[in-house]
This record gives structure tokens, C-alpha cells and sequence, in this order.
């Protein structure tokens, strides 16, 4: 039709699909300026493909469709310099997201890394001076399973997202020394998440710089015990107290490995001399 541009051709010259523009459609968005009655056929006028322009643009700035359609029902240059500057902090904030999001990848990828060797071999114990740190906690329920500390360590990935804390994306347990004692190795008491200082949550725990005895555990968390033992007759062995529970930091887990055989569990202990 004369003066009039056919959806595909639309299309074509947006680079956009056809059920793109028919969703703007359905949604109120932008719509045709003409249908033909006989076949439904859309057609849009020359000053639209201005309009459409200006959706595309908000969109790729990072507006909503939602955010777009409500703004362009009345804007003007005052309207459209609030909604811009607006965007402005939402993009900074999702900037410094996007900086936290690395640093913890680069971290991951680096704990990774230094374990790569440790792949199907057992390891030996090993004391290590430890700095100060913190990790955001959630209790085991009873009777401390797989189960429960699954839920748990869910329960601090969930709260941590909600709250936007600043954590690290890697789990881990706190295991109590009486039940290591006792033989029951996997029985723990808090799940946890490394995490930075931080005022936005009260269920944060320091724990602090001293010296540690510890242990990579290669392979399946239920199989654990073997390294608990190791680390434990290591202690004996060289006079050294145990004065903690145990704290494991999954290295590699679910979240990067289907096989179990490839799981790499950090075992520490803070230790102090007897003699």
C-alpha cells in the first residue's frame, strides 16, 4: 500500500521478527497504523518506524516493556531526562553487581585451579595460617543428613540473593569436633557462605586469623571420613590440640563437577601446640 510498510518489510529493516512487532502489538506497545479487514494484514506508516526507533533504543538502554510503554503515552524532554537519569543509577548499580560478580568468578576460578592436580589422588595434611574471615550461617535441622544440609545451604544462597549480600559463590559446613569424635562425619551442625563484612544481615560469623590444620578430601562427601581420620591422627602425631570444629569450603562440588569423584572438599581445623 502506498506510503505504507508491510510487517515484513518492518521486519527487514529493524532486524527484528515479525512476532516481535506482533507482540507490541497484542501488548499496546505499537501498533499498526492500518490492518487490512480482508486479511488482517498490518501495515505501518513512515512517522511510526521514528516511534519504534525510540522503543528499540529504551529497550536496549535497559527499560522495560512495561517502563516504555507507560513513559511513551505523554513524554516530553523533561519527562524523558528524569526517566534517563534514572536509568543512569539503575545501570551503575548493575555495573557494580557486575564487578562483584567477577571478582567471586575470578576467586572461584583460582581455588579451582590451585586443586586441579588433586584429582584422583589423596591428600596429605597441612597447617596453614589463615586470615580472618567471614561467613554468612544457616542451622542444620535435625537429624543433620544430606537432606538438611542441603536445605540449609540453599536457605543461604536464597537469603543472600534476596539481600544482595556480598557473598562468594561457595558453600561449605561447620561440622562440631564431638561428633568427628564420635565418628559421625557428616553430621553438620551450620551450613555457610564465604561472605565480606557486612551490616545487611545479623547471622554473619568471624572467624578469626590463627594457625589451621588441614586437609584436601578428594572424591564423595560420604567417603569424608578417611580424611577426618588422617588429620586427626595427624594431630596426635605432632601434639597439636584441636581447639575448633571442623570447617569444610567446597572447592569443587555440584556446582561445577557431576561427578562426585571429582569433589574437592577443604577440611580445616584451628589448632594450637600442647607443648
Amino acid at each position: 500500500m502506498e506510503n505504507l510498510f508491510s510487517i515484513g518489510e518492518v521486519a527487514r529493516y529493524q532486524k527484528i521478527s515479525k512476532q516481535t512487532l506482533i507482540f507490541y502489538d497484542k501488548i499496546g506497545l505499537f501498533r499498526p497504523d492500518y490492518v487490512d479487514p480482508s486479511n488482517g494484514y498490518r501495515y505501518y506508516s513512515a512517522k511510526q518506524l521514528d516511534y519504534l526507533d525510540t522503543i528499540l533504543i529504551m529497550k536496549k538502554i535497559g527499560f522495560s516493556l512495561s517502563e516504555i510503554k507507560e513513559h511513551m503515552q505523554h513524554y516530553t524532554i523533561d519527562s524523558s531526562l528524569a526517566a534517563m537519569k534514572n536509568q543512569l543509577s539503575v545501570i551503575d548499580s548493575r555495573i557494580q553487581e557486575l564487578f562483584m560478580i567477577r571478582s567471586r568468578l575470578v576467586n572461584r576460578c583460582q581455588q579451582m585451579e590451585e586443586t586441579r592436580g588433586l584429582r584422583g589422588k589423596e591428600s596429605s595434611v597441612f597447617l596453614e595460617d589463615i586470615s580472618s574471615q567471614y561467613i554468612l550461617v544457616q542451622s542444620v535441622e535435625e537429624p543433620y543428613t544430606l537432606r538438611e544440609i542441603s536445605i540449609a545451604t540453599k536457605q543461604c544462597f536464597a537469603d543472600s540473593f534476596q539481600k544482595q549480600l556480598p557473598v562468594f559463590f561457595q558453600c561449605g559446613v561447620v561440622v562440631p569436633l564431638e561428633r568427628i569424635l564420635e565418628g559421625c562425619y557428616t553430621e553438620a551442625s551450620h551450613a555457610f557462605l564465604p561472605i565480606e563484612k557486612t551490616d545487611k544481615a545479623e547471622n554473619i560469623r568471624k572467624l578469626p586469623a590463627g594457625k589451621c590444620a588441614g586437609i584436601y578430601h578428594v572424591g564423595d562427601y560420604l567417603s569424608i571420613g578417611r580424611s577426618y581420620e588422617k588429620i586427626l591422627e595427624y594431630c596426635r602425631s605432632h601434639n597439636l590440640k584441636i581447639c575448633s570444629d571442623s570447617y569444610e569450603f567446597c572447592i569443587n562440588d555440584y556446582i561445577t563437577s557431576y561427578d562426585e569423584n571429582e569433589y574437592i572438599t577443604k577440611i580445616l581445623f584451628y589448632v594450637t601446640s600442647e607443648n
